[in-house]
């Protein structure tokens, strides 16, 4: 283990990740990369037997959230949280559908769930934001490298460069991935979801009440999402479908959110915990 004194570092402020890890609309691209990280059928089995994303859904996202702002905005906590979830993954071991045995720390089942968030990134900054160049593509992976290490990863288990990286990503899509029981869990409309039990007492209240309603077409909409922002590559391989038609209506609603996100003040276009360290980050006045 490294000391604190040799912990990696994490990604810059002024970078690319400190501009969109944080920003609410990172929020539409996450269940595209928890869908490919569970179609992996060694990481799907781990989060099948451990994970509590059907019983407390909103917990569990609450935490994971928390946990991937701090890779990025967590200055020395960053190192402390990789640690943590090593840690907590040190238990989680049993065998696939196919019969083979898994350990969530295994390096190839560990890297490909870090890997998912660079196209994911990629992918879903042409619908919601600006289209990477080239230049800024290669920053951002360089970035997602550092939170690589963040995490406990050994350079040694994540392709160094792009050239690298594709290969490698190809590879795990062509011999991999398939559409596991999480996987379907996540994408179905018609799978119970309690409704939610944080924020204020009167929106829990009202939201409990109304759930019957606004359930549906959440969980269409967040059908919609997960398949629309993966990228195709990804989506063929695991076998979801999606539609030309469906394309247009992504298009449209990009459109619409990278209108209107950037016209917010900054408290509201980014998470708490993004906007409180860009905030700390500003040169005094």
């Amino acid at each position: 283990m490294r000391s604190r004194r040799q912990a990696p570092e994490p990604p810059p402020p002024g970078g690319i990740l400190w501009d969109i890890a944080g920003d609410v609309r990172a929020l539409l691209a996450l269940p595209a990369a928890l869908t490919m990280q569970v179609a992996h059928p060694a990481v799907g089995a781990g989060v099948d037997t451990y994970s509590v994303f059907r019983t407390d859904p909103w917990g569990r996202g609450e935490r994971s959230l928390r946990s991937l702002q701090t890779w990025v905005y967590g200055g020395e906590s960053a190192a402390e949280e990789g640690r943590r979830l090593r840690e907590l993954h040190k238990h989680f071991r049993g065998t696939d559908a196919h019969g083979r045995e898994y350990h969530a720390l295994t390096p190839a089942y560990y890297a490909w769930v870090h890997a998912t968030g660079f196209p994911v990134y990629r992918h879903a900054q042409k619908y919601l934001g600006r289209p990477f160049t080239e230049a800024q593509e290669r920053q951002l992976y360089a970035e997602w490298l550092q939170v690589g290490r963040i995490l406990g990863i050994h350079d040694r288990d994540m392709p160094q460069t792009l050239e690298e990286f594709w290969p490698y990503y190809a590879k795990v899509l062509a011999d991999e991935l398939e559409e596991t029981e999480v996987v379907r869990d996540l994408i179905a409309t018609d799978r119970p979801v309690p409704p939610p039990d944080r924020g204020p007492y009167l929106l829990r209240v009202t939201l409990r009440a109304l759930w019957p309603l606004l359930l549906p077409p959440m969980a269409r909409f967040r059908r919609f999402i997960t398949i629309g922002l993966m990228p195709p590559d990804a989506r063929s391989a695991i076998g979801l479908p999606w539609t030309p038609l469906q394309e247009r209506r992504l298009r449209r609603f990009g459109r619409v959110v990278r209108t209107v996100v950037p016209l917010l003040p900054e408290r509201l276009r980014y998470l708490p915990m993004a906007y409180e360290a860009r905030r700390r980050a500003q040169p005094p006045s």
